[in-house]
C-alpha cells in the first residue's frame, strides 16, 4: 500500500458478520455502506421480513487515511480488504452512488453473479433513480436494467420503465 488514496474499498468479513463488522466501523467513526434487500424468510413456526445483505460477506469501506485503513482491520469479523496484486482494490464512486440509488429508492433489487453480456449503456432521465448509469438487459423474459459492480464480479438487475431511460 504505497500510494493511499481517500475512497471506497471492500472488506470481506466473516460468514454471516456483515452487519457486525459494519457497527463496529460505525463505533470506530469508519463510515461504511451496506447495501440490504428485505427478503421473507420462513421459519417453522413463522414468516418475517429480513434485511439481508446484496453481497454477503462483503462490506463497503470509506477511508480517507492510512489510519483509517489500520483502525478498520481491528473491526471484530472483518477478515481482509479486497486486493488485486499487493495493492488493495479501490471502488469507484459511480458504482457506489448506483448501488445506493437502486437499494435506497426501495426499488426491488436481486443480485445475480450470471455473466451477461453487454447492452446498451444508457442513463435513467426522470424518477428517484435520475442519473444512475446503467444497461438494458432481457432476464426471465422482461426487459431490466442492470448494474455491474466488476471487482465483486457481481451484478444489480431491477425493473424500470424504458420510457425513463436515455443514452448516456
Amino acid at each position: 500500500m504505497n500510494k493511499f488514496r481517500e475512497g471506497w474499498y471492500v472488506v470481506y468479513t466473516k460468514p454471516r458478520h456483515e452487519k457486525k463488522v459494519a457497527t463496529r466501523l460505525s463505533e470506530m467513526g469508519i463510515d461504511y455502506f451496506l447495501p440490504t434487500t428485505k427478503k421473507l424468510r420462513t421459519w417453522s413456526d413463522r414468516k418475517k421480513y429480513i434485511d439481508e445483505p446484496i453481497f454477503p460477506s462483503y462490506v463497503f469501506v470509506l477511508l480517507k487515511d492510512k489510519q483509517g485503513y489500520f483502525n478498520s482491520l481491528e473491526a471484530e469479523g472483518l477478515l481482509y480488504y479486497i486486493r488485486l496484486g499487493k495493492e488493495i482494490s479501490r471502488v469507484d464512486d459511480v458504482v457506489i452512488n448506483n448501488i445506493r440509488l437502486l437499494v435506497c429508492n426501495g426499488k426491488a433489487v436481486e443480485p445475480a453473479t450470471a455473466d451477461f453480456r453487454k447492452g446498451e449503456n444508457l442513463v435513467i432521465s426522470t424518477g428517484p433513480l435520475t442519473g444512475l448509469a446503467c444497461e438494458v438487459i432481457s432476464y426471465n423474459g422482461r426487459q431490466k436494467i442492470l448494474v455491474r459492480v466488476n471487482l465483486l464480479n457481481r451484478s444489480l438487475i431491477a425493473d424500470v420503465p424504458v420510457s425513463v431511460l436515455q443514452p448516456a
